[in-house]
């Protein structure tokens, strides 16, 4: 196989380890904090320029999209994992196969998602009781994005297999543009053309179909390996499955997390005080940005792991490992921090109310302070993925968090029923999520590298 020679490419097989893996990880992150900020810019020009009933119809609908998008999000991570895979043990031809089948399979998920948000759309709002007032505003917004679901499932499988040869920059580049354009339409269709929430889930879609054109671009644009020829799109059905054998754990994992956050979110709403509901929320947005800062060392440990346990380097995965474990930790300990430490003003920006404003700093006490163990307990599972477990972490994920979790909410929540004592279980699930993983990967990490051991034999003699 022809060494890659792109500008864009990271040597993760070769040389050190930690400046690489920050040169690959912050545009990851600076990336997903964008997401985010762009997000929010939604929330805010509906909120500020048309009306609650649309602010609320366009909240509304987030956990539903979640819902439905997380279990081809995990297909994307299986595309990662093999993609990654395939370029370490340098096997052309199952890379091309994998691009291919890759992008066809994120072509697919997205029509069928469209298919289904134009036809349940109403009726999942239904079953997540929306609100009167909202739901038919909601219904539309929601069969609207679900438009843009092939750009969506496109762009996220793209930037995936970019992020195999260490390619986090461009993705990077597309979704600043794109979120760039998205807030610009918004203003544009929502104060020019005086439209409501259509307005925004239009300029949503334009947005995701720009940075789908461009991540294909990008790999059409590719003459190495990873080069994709849109003739030569097919589904090789060794590749599904390999594909389904590590992405469909990993989707059912963020499916059971979905719907473990949604049981939070009730019990949150069990106080009928709208201080605390309010001041959970807003911390809870404040915390988005620093999960998505840590999520970044769970990917690209991913991604390293995948790419040097394929090339029979046993000693640089665990040395990802530590190194991941080591910036998520600092990571997660100084934004955390950040977080408790300025509080009152971050929690100002989304409330004035004071009693909003200590409810949020309390919640980000309990959360923020140790968010280090969230981070933690994802890198295991990046490791464990990267090596070929895909199974063992989310079910230790579903058990340990969303199992924990609702046993602590029918146990020692219900006779302690304060706010303190349901903010407690999260950093209890993630101590021993963490603890669980770490025993796993410890136990299955001697039969894993002996599985690599004849080949990196082999390749050292050569």
């Amino acid at each position: 196989m022809a060494k890659l020679k792109s500008r864009h490419e990271i040597d993760m097989t070769h040389g050190g380890l930690a400046g690489k893996i920050l040169l690959f990880a912050v545009p990851l992150m600076l990336s997903s904090l964008l997401q985010l900020l762009f997000n929010a810019a939604d929330v805010i020009v509906v909120g500020r320029f048309v009306n609650k009933e649309a602010l609320a119809a366009v909240g509304s609908t987030s956990s539903i999209i979640n819902l439905l998008v997380n279990l081809f999000i995990g297909l994307s991570v299986g595309a990662n994992v093999i993609i990654a895979h395939d370029l370490g043990v340098e096997d052309e031809k199952r890379v091309k196969k994998g691009v291919h089948t890759s992008m066809l399979i994120a072509a697919i998920g997205g029509v069928l998602l469209t298919v289904v948000g134009a036809l349940l759309a109403r009726q999942l709002l239904v079953w997540t009781d929306s609100h009167e007032d909202v739901i038919d505003l909601a219904t539309m917004y929601l069969r609207i994005y679900f438009f843009g679901m092939p750009a969506n499932m496109i762009y996220n499988f793209g930037a995936a297999i970019l992020r195999t040869k260490g390619d986090t920059k461009r993705p990077l580049y597309i979704l600043t543009a794109a979120g760039v354009m998205n807030v610009c339409l918004n203003l544009f269709f929502v104060i020019v053309c005086h439209m409501s929430v259509d307005g925004v889930a239009w300029a949503t879609i334009i947005s995701q179909y720009f940075s789908a054109v461009c991540v294909v671009a990008c790999l059409i644009k590719d003459k190495d390996a990873l080069h994709l020829d849109i003739k030569s799109l097919r589904l090789d059905l060794v590749t599904v499955k390999r594909i389904l054998k590590v992405g469909i754990p990993a989707g059912l994992q963020g499916v059971v997390f979905s719907v473990s956050n949604v049981i939070i979110q009730a019990s949150i709403n069990s106080f009928k005080d709208t201080a605390i509901i309010a001041g959970a929320s807003a911390a809870a947005s404040i915390e988005g940005f620093v999960y998505v800062a840590m999520n970044a060392f769970y990917q690209t440990c991913l991604t390293f792991s995948s790419r040097n346990y394929g090339a029979g380097e046993a000693k640089r995965v665990d040395k990802t490992l530590c190194l991941c474990q080591l910036y998520v930790v600092i990571t997660g300990l100084l934004l955390g921090g950040l977080a408790v430490l300025f509080g009152k003003q971050l929690a100002s920006l989304y409330d004035t109310e004071p009693e909003v404003i200590n409810q949020a700093v309390l919640r980000m006490k309990y959360v923020c302070t140790l968010y280090c163990l969230c981070g933690m307990m994802d890198t295991f599972v990046g490791v464990l993925r990267g090596v070929g477990y895909s199974v063992a972490p989310m079910l230790v994920s579903i058990i340990g968090v969303c199992g924990g979790r609702i046993l602590w909410i029918f146990t020692v929540f219900a006779h302690y029923h304060t706010p303190e004592m349901l903010y407690i279980s999260y950093p209890v699930s993630w101590a021993v999520t963490a603890a669980v993983h770490l025993a796993a990967f410890l136990a299955v990490r001697k039969r894993a590298y002996a599985k690599i051991a004849p080949a990196a034999a082999a390749r050292l003699q050569a």
